[in-house]
């Protein structure tokens, strides 16, 4: 901000017939008495976003709009998924405890052993380690 006692200095300022025809169609809508005050407004305005580690008090609320839709789409999308492959993972569970014979315990084990995996690999499985295990290879 400025002192109370600042003085403004003159400076030439070259610009092209159109910036200044929509500066002159924007004074109005700025509250600007001149275009010296909307040319001040609008470098003040332009320095504190290059100043400006957060610089979403200077985008457009359209563009932060636009993205936040962006981003609950891709939640939605995601969450879509995510429940699509947890029943598809309900069924197959299903269908392999139907036929396989395993104890409570047994089952506890495993479960303990998938998450330590799956904590160790950050998610990434794969087959040929799940049969290399269940072959008893490289435990």
């Amino acid at each position: 901000m400025k002192a109370n006692n600042s003085v403004k200095k003159r400076t030439a300022v070259w610009l092209y017939p159109e910036t200044m025809e929509e500066m002159d169609n924007l004074l109005e809508k700025d509250n600007c008495k001149s275009r010296s005050e909307f040319i001040d407004k609008a470098l003040n305005f332009y320095m504190g976003y290059l100043l400006s580690e957060d610089t979403t008090g200077y985008l457009s609320k359209i563009l932060i709009s636009a993205m936040q839709g962006m981003l609950k789409e891709t939640e939605n999308r995601n969450a879509n998924n995510l429940f699509r492959l947890s029943v598809e993972m309900s069924m197959m569970m299903n269908i392999l405890a139907a036929g396989l014979e395993i104890s409570d315990e047994e089952l506890r084990n495993l479960r303990g052993r998938c998450i330590k995996e799956i904590r160790k690999t950050r998610g990434k499985i794969s087959m040929e380690e799940a049969v290399k295990f269940q072959q008893g290879i490289g435990e």
